[in-house]
């Protein structure tokens, strides 16, 4: 027989990885919480990763051409590619 897959509210488990950030470790919160050992750390993993994101998209490169007529990889005014 199949057991059916839980369902967690997303508020759930921003509490769940929250209590973990705080210090708590992932075997303290999983005993209280009733949960499986490999769920909160695919959530904590997840939440580690869209904050990376969320940083990375605020984050913008620096411009890599030095030429200061063209934008684009290629110069205009020597015809080479710039890498």
């Amino acid at each position: 027989m199949k057991i059916p897959k839980q369902a967690y509210t997303t508020e759930f488990k921003e509490l769940a990885v929250k209590r973990v950030k705080d210090g708590q470790s992932i075997s303290t919160v999983i005993k209280e919480l009733g949960l499986g050992d490999q769920t909160l750390r695919n959530w904590v993993k997840h939440q580690q990763k869209a904050s990376s994101k969320a940083l990375a998209a605020k984050w913008s490169p620096p411009k890599k051409w030095n030429c200061p007529d063209c934008a684009s990889r290629t110069c205009g005014s020597s015809g080479r590619t710039k890498y």
